[in-house]
């Protein structure tokens, strides 16, 4: 059996789509003070799930949808499952870069 290495891919999180990720945290904080039975881990949670689906971009960014108003096959969306609808992260492959561009919740009305 030989392994098999599989070239590695940078991942860049462009500065839009880390205000994104605070703008989206900032949300969240605020809807769970507000809520009868707020859950104080859910940031925690929320950096974790979006962390590890941004690694699937080191390795197969392929594999992600391509963009709905994609301009080539190289724009793509990812979805992050959370919550009752999660986030979509559009990305662009650049060789062996992949440019995070932006992250929007699946539910905000510019990004249908």
């Amino acid at each position: 059996f030989q392994h098999i290495k599989y070239p590695t891919i940078q991942q860049l999180l462009t500065e839009e789509a880390a205000d994104d990720l605070l703008r989206i945290e900032d949300f969240t904080i605020e809807r769970e003070l507000v809520s009868a039975t707020p859950d104080l881990d859910i940031v925690r949670r929320l950096r974790d799930v979006v962390d590890r689906a941004l690694r699937l971009l080191e390795f197969s960014p392929y594999s992600c949808r391509k963009a709905a108003r994609a301009l080539n096959d190289k724009q793509r969306e990812l979805i992050v499952p959370f919550g009752s609808a999660g986030l979509v992260a559009a990305f662009e492959v650049r060789g062996d870069i992949v440019r995070v561009g932006a992250i929007r919740h699946q539910l905000e009305q510019d990004f249908h």
